[in-house]
């Protein structure tokens, strides 16, 4: 063989060996890419699968002290409009006792909110917060976990059974507000950033709360 067939040979090699390496490479990217979307899609369902079924255990309590000074804890639904971003705070019947035979109800202020992420610029994700046992402060405290990442929105709207309207706050807390009511339905939108060239993933449900008045075990004759 002449210095010409072997260096002709050996380019044709290199030609191949780079062809099944950009299939390859090819191949493990969009491997990839289908499981980041795989993953989106499963983020965005469960979490609005949760938000649902948290909110249709959403109470408030008519059982206060008649000293406001003695007050430990306060139940409340609080939803704040901020535009794309919302946040929605309220107590619930969604409490799981992780220690077997703990002394531990069922009750917990739960909070949904968007944060920015720490560690990544121009990222923010949704996070839910829990707080048990129920405390005085209904927005503060308790674990918070994210949720959904990398959200481009989350958005709530509120039906109220008296009006018959929807609206974007609501506070059970407030005079001025919706003063010991809860809602008759909630519209729960939630959108996350696309993968590459893909649309955003959008999820959209309505939840219709079964408890609507304030809880309470006594009665009149």
């Amino acid at each position: 063989m002449t210095l010409l067939e072997v260096l002709v040979s050996v380019s044709v090699m290199v030609m191949i060996s780079l062809l099944i390496y950009g299939a390859f490479e090819s191949m493990s990217r969009g491997r990839k890419a289908e499981a980041l979307r795989t993953d989106r899609s499963r983020q965005g369902r469960e979490a609005v699968e949760r938000i649902a079924r948290e909110i249709q255990s959403a109470y408030l309590s008519a059982h206060n002290p008649a000293s406001p000074s003695l007050q430990t804890r306060q139940t409340a639904f609080i939803g704040q409009n901020s535009g794309s971003k919302d946040r929605l705070d309220f107590a619930a019947f969604v409490h799981r006792r992780v220690d077997k035979e703990a002394k531990e109800s069922d009750q917990a202020e739960i909070g949904y909110s968007v944060v920015k992420d720490p560690d990544v610029r121009d990222k923010v994700d949704l996070v839910r917060r829990e707080q048990t046992p129920i405390d005085a402060t209904p927005q503060r405290g308790g674990i918070v976990n994210v949720v959904a990442e990398d959200i481009e929105s989350f958005d709530l709207k509120y039906l109220d059974p008296l009006t018959g309207t929807w609206g974007e706050s609501w506070d059970s807390t407030q005079v001025s507000g919706q003063l010991n009511r809860l809602p008759l339905e909630i519209r729960v939108a939630l959108t996350l950033k696309p993968v590459k060239n893909d649309p955003p993933y959008s999820y959209t449900t309505k939840v219709v709360l079964p408890i609507r008045d304030p809880l309470s075990f006594g009665f009149s004759r």
